[in-house]
């Protein structure tokens, strides 16, 4: 018993921050790989291909980590369900880190022919394997640490990762982009951000190294089984809507941080640096912003910011693509921003919401699987559909109404979910006798 009681007061500080540092590391380790696809794998690794498939195909084997993301969400939840969260973090981040630096070290298609973009193939579903676990693991255990009152706040901690990891991966191609020289960087420039990866999970693993168990997980007397077999019998319906209701997130997301980069670069003729400068700059307000749409949904609920996230995306999508269109930085950045900001607006409160929506024995499982079967719908096909419906000339109006589409979809699914916030206590007030 005292074990339980020392494990139910932890700095709820140093928690969440180690979990926002895993966190950001894997979605480095995610995103270096998506911003070499929108760059310069493509007529590496697929050079018999026109430029237009060779992209294509990049984005191809960058949504096969998508794919993989659910099976991991499956693979680590059970181990999260079963043997602890704490596990889970460690287990994900080697895979991750180990997957990105590999995929550094790929020959190119005309060192090793076939074997390179299959070798691709490989690595980037080992990196989707690991990271679909990541979530699922980081949010529960600072999730189910944190107070009732205050679970909103602090499960957004490792929400705001995902946009350090960008920065960081970006960042770093931002310098190798704008000091090197094209045959440089296609030479080996890109393979420097994957090689850094080994570092940054060893700095993940040492920083998770201290963390407790979570007291939800040690204080359950009976542990589920198999807990993918209760979700798909008890919870079938709830994972279906939780997916469809995430779609929207993702899909903007990988729009602005992945397609919008290949479309300014080759179809608008805007430098590598401009594009990755404008959209950087707009993830780190997204990212700054995560804590306070978090204490919105601490106030008003989880359910509301939802839905107001979709609807904005939704009603920005076509403005988003007439601003895109014009190739110049500040317009961009301002249809990237409010894009963002529509995204955070429902992810920064996801973090608590879905755990909230599950009971603890199956919570791991069941609300990865949500979330990153989420990532399968908006996030793996965007890239791949957003590139073929923007062919030819003039304004890809195509994509906004994919998008837009997207967007009343994850609505729909929202405004069929329950709230979850915790209803607070209502105050004692002391009575004269």
């Amino acid at each position: 018993m005292h074990d339980v009681q020392t494990v139910k007061k932890p700095s709820m500080f140093r928690l969440a921050a180690a979990s926002l540092a895993g966190t950001a590391i894997e979605f480095y380790d995610f995103f270096v790989y998506g911003t070499a696809a929108a760059l310069v794998l493509g007529p590496l690794f697929f050079p018999t291909f026109s430029p237009l498939a060779g992209t294509l195909a990049a984005f191809a084997t960058f949504g096969v980590g998508f794919v993989a993301r659910p099976l991991g969400s499956v693979l680590f939840g059970h181990i999260g369900d079963r043997r602890g969260r704490r596990p889970v973090l460690v287990a994900s981040l080697l895979l991750t880190g180990a997957a990105t630096v590999a995929v550094g070290c790929v020959p190119t298609y005309g060192t090793i022919g076939v074997a390179a973009p299959v070798l691709l193939l490989v690595l980037r579903f080992l990196q989707g394997l690991g990271l679909g676990g990541e979530w699922g693991g980081a949010v529960l255990l600072t999730a189910e640490h944190a107070p009732a009152e205050r679970r909103g706040l602090w499960a957004s901690f490792p929400q705001i990762g995902p946009s350090l990891g960008f920065v960081l991966a970006n960042g770093v191609m931002l310098v190798l982009s704008a000091t090197l020289s094209d045959a440089q960087f296609a030479a080996w420039g890109w393979r420097v951000p994957f090689w850094a990866a080994g570092v940054l999970a060893a700095a993940g693993l040492w920083l998770r190294s201290s963390l407790v168990e979570s007291p939800q997980f040690l204080e359950m007397g009976d542990h589920a089984r198999v807990p993918l077999a209760e979700v798909v019998r008890d919870h079938w319906r709830l994972v279906l809507l939780t997916a469809g209701g995430l779609a929207v997130g993702y899909a903007v997301f990988y729009a602005v941080t992945t397609w919008a980069l290949a479309y300014g670069v080759e179809r608008l003729g805007v430098s590598r640096t401009v594009m990755l400068a404008c959209i950087m700059a707009a993830v780190v307000v997204k990212g700054s912003l995560t804590p306070l749409m978090a204490l919105l949904g601490d106030r008003y609920g989880r359910r509301p910011l939802c839905l107001v996230g979709c609807a904005v995306a939704a009603l920005w999508m076509f403005p988003m693509i007439a601003l895109l269109s014009t190739g110049e930085p500040l317009l961009m950045f301002l249809g990237f921003l409010v894009a963002l900001i529509a995204f955070i607006t429902m992810f920064a409160v996801i973090a608590a919401y879905l755990p909230e929506l599950y009971e603890p024995r199956v919570r791991c499982t069941g609300a990865a699987v949500g979330y990153n079967l989420g990532g399968v719908l908006g996030g793996a096909l965007t890239p791949i559909v957003a590139t073929a419906v923007a062919q030819g000339e003039g304004v890809p109006w195509g994509v906004a109404t994919y998008l837009t589409a997207i967007a009343l979809l994850s609505l729909g699914c929202f405004a069929l979910l329950p709230e979850t916030r915790p209803v607070p206590r209502p105050a004692v007030v002391a009575t004269a006798e």
